[in-house]
């Protein structure tokens, strides 16, 4: 099965290349010091990866083929986003793997606008689907979300935008059929900053002032992910001890084309005193890479360039020197976790009320072995 292929090789690729952060605990920061015994690591992992599965799939077979009758209704935030495209095909296909017809899975895009997917809830809702997984468009409507999904009495799992703590302790109080799943962005901006920081102030103070000057394209302000991304990035070279300065820090909602812009006004503002260029996704980071060439810099030589996602492109650049590196996003590891959660859900197992996952540092040494496993 492609699943335990994948299993196996996130858990190798883990255990070389970090230590678990965030785990099952959103409270956990990112650790990054190395495990005392690898070796006893790659198989904790690799057995938990096993379990989870057996777990999933005794939960299928305890209802006896009847999954096949329940409608799942999965609200995407934009369709357009490319993670979010990896996304909903793997839910897609591991949950008619797992059972259900694939005319009762029913994938709508909120085409980034709250109104239109709370619209597309309702109508879920009147339609009387099984359970719910929402990709909320603004993480701070949650509440509203819950509430009304909920009193129709249906189970709910959140992925990818994480609401806030005082709604998921709402969920906690109430004993409400509930979840979230999705990995802290805050490991994700930690690995980022390593990536740079790993480089060393030799490498990486290319203007001499002792100071890493960077610049900062930042995803939609209200997604927390962008904003712990943007935080622990910076953090992460501060907590290594270097001195930083931002040169600018701006909005790019996501998009190639944005991020293209921003950098290309930055880089013609600043010149080459932009040293960093930290991107909340890969494909804001394409855009970067872009306006990077056209302003004659070269990544590795008198710029660097992360991103987070590990995009086939993203990840064929890092192979091929034009990033830096980026953050494998595993929508393997998360479409399956909450297609395991609505199944415990319809079959009365169950959920805690985060389910969380783990993010991979990739750089040139990992970039090919991640991209087999994701193309």
């Amino acid at each position: 099965m492609k699943r335990k292929a994948v299993s196996m090789i996130l858990a190798v690729t883990m255990v070389a290349t970090m230590a678990v952060g965030c785990g099952g605990s959103k409270t956990e920061t990112a650790d990054t010091t190395a495990p005392a015994d690898d070796a006893a690591a790659e198989e904790t992992t690799e057995a938990d990866a096993a379990d989870a599965e057996d777990t999933a799939d005794a939960a299928a077979d305890a209802v006896d083929g009847d999954l096949a009758d329940k409608k799942v209704g999965v609200c995407i935030y934009q369709f357009s986003d490319n993670f979010m495209t990896l996304f909903r095909t793997e839910l897609q296909s591991y949950l008619e793997s797992k059972g259900f017809k694939a005319e009762n899975i029913k994938i709508v895009d909120g085409a980034n606008d709250q109104a239109t997917q709370s619209g597309q809830i309702d109508n879920f809702i009147t339609e009387g689907v099984d359970v719910l997984i929402i990709n909320p468009v603004n993480s701070s409507s949650a509440a509203t979300i819950t509430d009304k999904v909920v009193d129709a009495g249906i189970p709910l799992v959140y992925i990818n935008r994480e609401p806030d703590e005082t709604e998921e302790q709402r969920w906690a109080d109430n004993n409400w059929d509930v979840t979230y799943v999705g990995c802290d962005a805050r490991q994700s901006g930690t690995f980022q900053g390593e990536i740079i920081s790993d480089l060393g102030l030799d490498a990486l103070d290319f203007n001499g002032n002792g100071k890493v000057d960077y610049i900062m394209v930042e995803g939609d302000p209200e997604n927390v992910d962008a904003q712990y991304r943007t935080e622990f990035s910076v953090k992460a070279l501060e907590d290594a001890g270097l001195e930083v300065s931002c040169l600018t820090d701006q909005v790019g909602n996501w998009q190639q084309d944005q991020a293209q812009q921003i950098v290309a006004n930055a880089l013609g503002q600043f010149g080459n005193d932009v040293e960093v260029v930290f991107c909340n996704n890969d494909a804001m980071a394409m855009g970067a890479l872009q306006a990077i060439q056209a302003a004659n810099r070269t990544v590795g030589k008198d710029i660097y360039l992360v991103g987070v996602d590990a995009l086939s492109e993203a990840l064929e650049s890092v192979i091929a020197g034009t990033m830096t590196g980026t953050v494998f996003n595993d929508h393997f590891s998360q479409s399956h976790s909450a297609a395991d959660a609505a199944i415990n859900y319809l079959t009365g197992a169950g959920n805690e009320h985060y389910i969380g996952c783990d993010y991979v540092k990739v750089t040139q040494d990992n970039a090919q072995e991640v991209l087999d496993m994701v193309k």
